[in-house]
């Protein structure tokens, strides 16, 4: 797991170092183990490590191999490296490390910009051929790993981090008028290739870009789970391949050289992958709960479940609590490890959290993602009965912040748009062949759009600003398929999440399983009071906003005079939304 950057010229120069240099700093807490740097004619690259395969120098990065022609730079994980090893190394190739990036390069090699087909596991790299000038970027099925972009005639810039860019200079910071109505209607999410910037794109999931030294491109989209009925399995069956599938998905993120652990908040998700780990033998098992202040009536932490499970299964639980004093400068902390501004309350929690658990592994596995992949919110139940012919408007009755003209009118006139593109984006989307049923369609957008830019991209930045690694095995991309194919009933059964719970049942206590859906607590933030507050309100209120212009001054006074009174359809605060997008844009000194 790893941080990196480079340049690509495609004008005749020579890249520039300095600006690839300047990058660095912006990743030095992905990579906080070693660095280096690499630059030939139009390419520069510049890498941060963090040692979690081959912990020798023979793993650094950028990685050369000057007898393929080739050098690579790659943050991510292959999980199945071992096995592919073994088939190149049958193929007649030799290998100097034992590192899963090596295998990357020489796959590459093998079997072309296609070698990402024979990946199990998350990761962005960029690879360059010397002879032909071609240069390759590809990212993985479920976007887990990051790859940013900037553009501009006879350049490109990449980055593991949106702040790496802005770094390196010469970049437009504007806001991007599209991205900010999807900001204000999906909850902070802003689906590839968008960013909230103008000048910085990101390349979308299962995609793989290959450029030619004359500037050509050509996007590969080499991977998308199908909505259809595949199998004609009984429920019994969906119970049990479900069960196996994600008894291998767990399995599969032990791979490392150094110890795993587990992100524990005592849901059925991060629980069921405690129960799978104690299953397979593990002991010693170090599990990480988190937990705040009560406030405005809510509990902070669901140590009652954390607990019980690390008693029935035997880990090293480390219990963290947070006091709210601590809150507003890991608020600030928080935004500044964002590469894009991202309105979900639990970024402040699971930065916090990471900072504990860093002290102890430098890998952990999480249960993020099993609710977008087996259906296990609450607006997924009101879609059942949906007609298709209906889908649109009813996923966005459970789903968008606020309606097109609600928008507009927080919006100055110069920011409104005069159609509704975030309407239109779904539209698209629940257009596409498959997904006959609204639930499967409803669970395509989710997982393939929603999922990669919030809570996906959410515990990247929050666990990589300490150096951390986490896996999420409920991605695993054969589990994805097989829940993609699962009828939606199976999914909806028992609240949400029916055939997990089915698959749990056994393995996980019941007292989980049937326990109410509960979500990452911080009530400091869902409910705006004292500093916080003051801070949010300051940043509204700041002579860089008005200049800025984006929102009513109107809709913001109302706002700050009832601060939690104000909810997002998804029940997020409306002003903390607000505000968190302008201390974002402030902390970036963009916009």
């Amino acid at each position: 797991m790893c941080g990196f950057g480079g340049e690509l010229r495609l004008d005749g120069r020579a890249a520039d170092v300095d600006a690839v240099a300047r990058m660095v700093p912006c990743l030095v807490d992905r990579g906080p183990d070693s660095g280096g740097h690499w630059s030939k004619g139009p390419l520069a690259l510049a890498h941060r490590r963090l040692q979690i395969i081959d912990l020798s120098e023979a793993g650094a990065q950028p990685m050369v191999d000057e007898e393929l022609g080739l050098v690579l730079v790659f943050n991510g994980i292959i999980y199945n490296y071992k096995q592919l090893r073994e088939e190149l190394r049958s193929a007649g190739y030799r290998f100097f490390s034992t590192s899963d990036t090596e295998v990357v390069l020489k796959a590459y090699h093998r079997w072309g910009p296609r070698c990402v087909e024979k990946f199990l596991g998350m990761f962005a790299f960029v690879i360059s051929e010397w002879e032909t000038g071609r240069v390759v970027l590809g990212r993985d099925r479920l976007g887990i790993k990051p790859l940013y972009l900037s553009e501009v005639p006879g350049r490109l810039r990449f980055a593991s981090t949106l702040p790496a860019l802005v770094a390196a200079g010469d970049l437009d910071t504007s806001v991007d008028s599209v991205a900010l109505h999807h900001y204000l209607t999906f909850h902070s999410v802003v689906p590839a290739p968008r960013t909230i910037l103008n000048g910085v794109r990101k390349l979308p999931p299962a995609t793989v870009r290959v450029i030619e030294p004359d500037g050509t491109t050509d996007e590969i989209l080499y991977w998308k789970p199908e909505f259809s009925r595949l199998h004609d399995y009984s429920d019994d069956e969906w119970r049990d391949r479900t069960l196996a599938a994600l008894r291998l998905a767990v399995e599969r993120r032990m791979v490392a050289d150094v110890p795993v652990g587990v992100l524990l908040s005592g849901g059925l998700d991060s629980s069921f992958v405690v129960a799978l780990l104690a299953e397979s033998g593990q002991t010693g098992l170090q599990t990480f709960s988190i937990g705040f202040e009560d406030a405005g009536g809510e509990s902070g932490n669901e140590f009652v479940y954390s607990d019980l499970i690390a008693e029935r299964f035997a880990t090293d639980h480390h219990q963290i609590r947070i006091e709210t004093r601590n809150m507003v400068p890991a608020v600030d902390a928080a935004i500044g490890a964002m590469s894009e501004p991202m309105v979900s309350h639990d970024c402040v929690a699971f930065y916090l959290l990471s900072e504990q658990v860093a002290k102890h592994v430098k890998v952990v596995q999480s249960g993020q993602g099993a609710d977008e992949v087996f259906a296990g919110y609450d607006w997924y139940p009101p879609l059942a009965d949906v007609p298709r012919r209906d889908a649109l408007d009813a996923y966005r009755s459970v789903f968008f912040d606020r309606p097109h003209a609600a928008l507009n009118d927080l919006l100055q006139p110069e920011w409104r748009l005069p159609t509704d593109v975030s309407k239109a984006f779904v539209q698209a989307h629940f257009a596409a062949p498959g997904a006959a049923e609204t639930v499967d369609a409803a669970l395509r957008i989710d997982s393939q759009i929603m999922l990669v830019d919030d809570p996906v991209k959410r515990v990247d930045n929050m666990t990589m600003a300490w150096g951390l690694e986490a896996r999420v095995p409920f991605l695993d991309h054969e589990l994805v398929e097989l829940a993609a194919a699962c009828p939606p009933r199976l999914k909806l059964a028992a609240g949400g999440k029916g055939i997990l719970k089915a698959a749990a049942r056994g393995v996980v206590p019941d007292e989980v399983i049937d326990r109410t859906k509960g979500y990452f607590p911080v009530p400091a933030i869902r409910h705006l009071s004292g500093p916080l507050l003051e801070q949010v309100a300051d940043a509204l209120t700041s002579e860089a906003a008005r200049q800025r212009n984006i929102f009513d001054s109107g809709q913001v006074s109302a706002l700050l005079d009832k601060p939690n009174d104000t909810r997002t359809t998804l029940g997020s605060n409306a002003l903390w939304q607000l505000g968190l997008l302008e201390l974002w844009l402030q902390k970036r000194g963009v916009g």
